[in-house]
């Protein structure tokens, strides 16, 4: 399955792996490049040392491209974006904001620069800017979202630009891969079901919720404040959208205290009545442990079956 962005970033599989936050690291980046897609580090509010620390052990597992991910309005972005130059990253993917001062220095020293959009007018303006290529992410997605739905969101985008269109949001196996083919996408960007894999270090607690997950499983929390998050049912989960429905300054207050540091807790600790689990709606797709390899090739092979086999539908 080759497309424009195999060809454009030199990997065999357009099957990126999404950038999540505490999760996303060296290892797992490194494992997805070697099955043949695109890892990603999330760089996240990390100290911008353990962000190096992490592109040098993915760069000592592989050497295939890997990317990593910068949330813009992390302080530490300036910082981050540097690395980049400094480490020569082959791919850059970007979320929370424009990366319009960067985006000259990163082409200058190679990198190719992808930023996640969530509208038709955010994809314009990054073509004009001169990226590569954009990741058009729909509400399905785990984690922070916007408001379209992956399958109302693609082709509008495919169709508004010229460069390649990454889909991103409740991806999990073949079928997505040649449903968004189908839409136009050339590529696809999947997390929640690499959070079955072996070389993803979360806890066994995270792992266990996501494989009994079923399609009903998550809920978005934080449309009050403005940043709606994607994540399975807790009783973190059910208190803030309690809370959110009678929102008030002292509430948002409150809610910002119970939710600092509760990714962590998911993360690392397994705590399920403090933690935030982070999943997509596709998450009921997921109910088994797999490897990064057994991900990608049971993916891009039944894509490539199903689609091959397309035309005796009609």
């Amino acid at each position: 399955m080759r497309t424009r962005i195999t060809e454009q970033l030199h990997i065999e599989y357009p099957v990126f792996q999404g950038a999540m936050a505490w999760i996303a690291d060296g290892y797992l980046a490194a494992s997805v490049s070697n099955a043949g897609g695109l890892g990603v580090i999330a760089g996240g509010a990390a100290p911008i040392e353990v962000i190096r620390e992490e592109v040098k052990k993915a760069k000592s597992m592989t050497d295939k491209p890997f990317a990593l991910n910068i949330m813009l309005l992390s302080p530490n972005a300036d910082d981050v974006a540097q690395l980049v130059i400094d480490e020569k990253i082959p791919v850059v993917t970007t979320g929370a904001g424009s990366p319009s001062k960067y985006i000259q220095q990163w082409k200058q020293a190679g990198t190719a620069v992808i930023p996640v959009v969530a509208s038709v007018a955010l994809a314009r303006r990054m073509e004009r800017l001169g990226v590569d290529a954009v990741i058009a992410e729909g509400m399905e997605s785990g984690g922070h979202i916007g408001e379209t739905t992956t399958m109302a969101l693609l082709p509008q985008v495919v169709d508004a630009v010229n460069i390649p269109v990454i889909a991103a949001g409740g991806i999990a196996d073949g079928r997505g891969l040649a449903a968004v083919r189908m839409l136009g996408a050339e590529g696809v960007q999947c997390g929640t079901v690499f959070l079955s894999a072996e070389e993803c270090h979360i806890s066994q607690k995270y792992k266990d919720l996501v494989f009994k997950a079923g399609d009903i499983s998550t809920v978005v929390t934080g449309k009050a404040s403005g940043h709606p998050v994607r994540s399975l049912k807790t009783p973190l989960s059910r208190k803030l959208l309690q809370m959110e429905g009678h929102i008030e300054t002292r509430t948002l207050e409150e809610i910002e205290a119970m939710t600092a540091g509760s990714l962590r807790k998911a993360v690392q600790d397994g705590n399920f009545q403090e933690g935030t689990f982070m999943s997509g709606q596709i998450a009921g797709l997921v109910n088994e442990p797999s490897t990064c390899h057994m991900i990608i090739q049971n993916m891009v092979e039944d894509a490539e079956k199903r689609l091959r086999g397309a035309a005796a539908l009609i």
